[in-house]
């Protein structure tokens, strides 16, 4: 019993932590609300050692896992089915979110707090320059700038690239860098994550103080949606793809097989720790080895629909603070793009779902009042994504099965 206890405890301290410390600092927002402003440079210090770590640490994550991939013979054909199978999950997981936030909206805070922020921000910038501004900028050091954080993903997957092309025996030191700056990276953001509940119950004391409990009623609807959202596209479209990659007997094989991944994935919360059940499910649904051994590991990296769907319900919400209208098609277009990036960085790197705050803040150009409410959501959603996240790598594998031609050979016939 104790063991079970303890175990639960290390899966699920980070959240308990978090929602103790958001708790807390609700309480203080509404019972003392003329300390708030004493509180909220608390929750300023930690964003900004959030925001100096996230730059470097998704540098070297990504230049690291390109640069380390090799593609010979049915290889390559495999990454490429992969990717392709990834990105057309992920696209419709969001577009799927995009419909239900949409068919289930949720009423905007009317506080004169939440108009001042949008007031604070104008932007003058034309569609075609904020085009360039995304993938771009002008000097090197700017990427080194979280306003500039896409451009620097683009860079860091140019720069994997070309150190894959180049000779070994002259880049290994250049390889060890990067791949020693990644470890240390994610070990100095596990450190920071340590003062998460203290930086966010700060926060959270300053906007419910400033925007009113009534707050509360707003978070509630947007989980709803997500859950709800979330559970229809495990059990409909998790059975779609298995329908795709091998008709009913694909359906009927995923499923026998999927019930423990789905249940270490919520026992353990972290798609890493579901990665050997889902490699045991893929030998018993019959996925050849050459592809269960390259998709699964992989995708447990850069392959979320769990993420997906949050990203797009905690843009929602932000724009629902700021009084922005979401779905605008430009924002839209731009709300798919953060999806898919977001799926690709925040596997590997601890809080890796803190991503897509960076990234809505680069593309949107967000204030970061609006990040605390995002992330919060983000904490509240994190059990189904896990669902969501590891056990998607499994049907994923599925289908590029059937897209590279190979053959199923389930370990029991049904």
């Amino acid at each position: 019993m104790t063991t079970t206890q303890h175990s639960f405890w290390q899966s699920y301290s980070n959240i308990i932590l978090l929602l103790i410390g958001i708790t807390v600092g609700s309480i203080i927002g509404i019972f003392f609300p003329n300390v708030v402003n004493y509180l909220k440079p608390v929750g300023d210090i930690f964003l900004n050692l959030l925001f100096v770590t996230v730059i470097p640490l998704v540098f070297f994550a990504i230049v690291t896992s390109v640069s380390a991939i090799e593609q010979k013979g049915k290889l390559g054909k495999i990454l490429f089915a992969m990717m392709f199978t990834f990105l057309c999950f992920v696209i419709i997981a969001a577009i799927f979110s995009i419909g239900a936030v949409y068919l289930f909206p949720t009423a905007r805070p009317s506080t004169n707090a939440a108009v001042t922020i949008a007031e604070n921000i104008t932007s003058t910038e034309t569609w075609s320059d904020r085009i360039v501004r995304f993938f771009t900028v002008g000097e090197f050091y700017m990427l080194l700038s979280r306003q500039n954080m896409l451009a620097m993903l683009i860079f860091s997957f140019l720069l994997g690239i070309a150190i894959r092309k180049s000779a070994p025996e002259k880049t290994d030191t250049f390889r060890k860098f990067m791949a020693g700056g990644n470890e240390v990276m994610k070990e100095l953001l596990i450190l920071i994550m340590k003062a998460a509940p203290i930086g966010l119950g700060a926060y959270i004391a300053y906007q419910v103080g400033t925007l009113g409990p009534q707050l509360f009623g707003f978070y509630a609807k947007p989980l709803g949606v997500y859950y709800g959202a979330g559970i229809v596209y495990f059990f409909v479209f998790f059975s779609l793809y298995a329908f795709v990659a091998n008709g009913t007997k694909g359906i009927k094989l995923f499923w026998k097989n999927n019930i423990v991944p789905s249940f270490t994935a919520i026992s353990t919360c972290s798609s890493l720790a579901t990665m050997p059940a889902n490699l045991d499910a893929a030998r018993k649904i019959g996925i050849p080895d050459s592809v269960a051994n390259v998709v699964i590991p992989i995708g447990t990296t850069i392959h979320k629909n769990g993420s997906s769907i949050s990203s797009i319900v905690k843009i929602y919400v932000a724009f629902l603070l700021l009084g922005w209208d979401f779905f605008d098609f430009n924002n839209l277009v731009i709300a798919l793009g953060i999806t898919v990036f977001v799926s690709v960085v925040a596997g590997g790197i601890p809080n890796g779902g803190y991503i897509g705050e960076m990234l809505m803040i680069s593309a949107y150009n967000l204030p970061q009042e609006a990040i605390p409410a995002v992330i919060i959501i983000g904490t509240l959603v994190d059990p189904l994504a896990t669902i969501l996240n590891s056990t998607g790598d499994t049907v994923a594998a599925m289908v590029v099965t059937r897209l590279v031609g190979e053959k199923f050979n389930p370990l029991v016939e049904e």
